[in-house]
């Protein structure tokens, strides 16, 4: 039998595509009687704390979500952050559970200290992926050419690397920095199998897709839909990139006393709701959302497609369209279109009848509720939050 209570140790950054998949694993691990720590920023401390985990809280110097163009626009933009982060979090996280070494760690795809520190302990490591994981020829498909091949043609790119391996060898590890950030030991995947690319050729002995795990959310609060709303639509950006006041403006103009329709709109916080001009009284406009609470009462949802979106629309069965922003919101949105419950909108084509078009479109085609049908029937089989929780106990030290 696995030891009780075990020390699990869990390891994140503060975003919500991040945090959000996780956190009812960690939930039933503390209902199992483990006591389970979570290194995290200040900014979700709160979110920890309402699993009953205990927030081992550290200084991020990350982009926020209200400054998303810290990001920049080139690759190595995209990947030095979490790097130069890392290094600055090493100490407080090696302070932060001085004499509390735990028996297991978790940790999400971005947590680059807590490989490290599991690899100094000596205990297992799993890593929860809340996107799509490495297949079989990723390296030569995706890595070299799209990350390798780019950042060795310039002396910053270079430069990183460099850092990246000579970290990584400090700290006594015989990994590549292809190994470290893309070849987990063990990885449980928190989204459904049919988001995978290439899923026949992921390797199963390393990887297991639980599918979603999430909850209620009632910490979130609920949304109640509106008695005279005969379909409720959802429109949301996530939680990054979502400064894109002309887009809100477009789904006013589409949406606006459409007969039938209501609408939740979101847009953020980096968006004055001035900026969308006359709103209507059918189209609510909010900072923030409770995403899945909405999408429960839904009938339609037009998203970015990042990975927490995608899912929570299976989930619940919405129909969706797709204008996908950056990242792998591209991958995403030519997934859900190819499952057939979704239609991918470039975002440069997102004018107010395009949108309208394919919102219709989608919300009334039977043929799409036939497909959601087969594909949460497979999500269930998947095992969710109980299926994760009975694996990571798997693989917690013996008595």
């Amino acid at each position: 039998m696995p030891q009780r209570p075990a020390h699990i140790a869990m390891f994140s950054i503060a975003a919500h595509g991040h945090v959000n998949p996780s956190i009812e694993v960690i939930r039933e691990l503390v209902a199992r009687g483990h006591r389970v720590t979570y290194a995290i920023p200040p900014s979700f401390a709160g979110i920890v704390a309402e699993t009953g985990a205990e927030p081992k809280v550290w200084t991020s110097i990350l982009p926020t979500d209200d400054r998303p163009e810290d990001w920049g626009a080139e690759l190595i933009d995209n990947v030095e952050p979490f790097l130069t982060d890392a290094l600055q979090a090493l100490p407080q996280l090696e302070e932060a559970y001085r004499d509390d070494a735990p028996d297991l760690v978790l940790y999400d795809i971005t947590a680059y200290p807590a490989r490290v520190l599991a690899h100094r302990w000596g205990v297992p490591l799993i890593q929860l992926s809340p996107n799509f994981v490495a297949w079989q020829g990723y390296e030569e498909e995706v890595w070299q050419p799209v990350f390798d091949q780019p950042l060795r043609r310039t002396e910053r790119g270079r430069a990183f690397l460099e850092t990246f391996a000579g970290w990584i060898a400090e700290h006594g590890m015989s990994l590549t920095v292809e190994e470290f950030m893309g070849h987990p030991p063990r990885c449980l995947v928190l989204v459904p199998k049919v988001l995978q690319p290439n899923a026949d050729r992921v390797d199963e002995s390393v990887y297991t897709f639980v599918g979603a795990c999430q909850g209620e959310r009632a910490a979130q609060g609920r949304w109640r839909r509106p008695a005279d709303a005969e379909r409720v639509l959802l429109v949301s950006l996530g939680s990054a990139f979502t400064k894109q006041p002309a887009f809100y403006r477009a789904c006013v103009e589409a949406f606006g006393e459409l007969p039938g329709w209501h609408v939740v709109l979101g847009i953020g916080r980096q968006v004055d709701p001035t900026e969308l001009g006359h709103v209507p009284d059918n189209i609510e406009v909010h900072p923030w959302v409770p995403q899945l609470s909405v999408l429960r009462q839904a009938d339609a949802f037009v998203t970015h497609a990042g990975a927490g979106g995608c899912q929570e629309g299976l989930a619940t069965g919405t129909p969706m369209v797709a204008v996908p922003q950056a990242a792998d919101q591209f991958g995403n949105a030519a997934l859900l279109e190819s499952l057939g419950v979704a239609r991918r909108l470039p975002a440069e084509q997102a004018d107010a009848a395009a949108l309208r078009e394919a919102v219709l479109a989608v919300a009334d085609d039977p043929e799409v509720a036939h497909r959601f049908a087969g594909i949460r029937d497979g999500m269930a089989a998947e095992g969710g939050t109980r299926r994760a929780a009975d694996l990571i106990e798997a693989r917690l030290p013996r008595s």
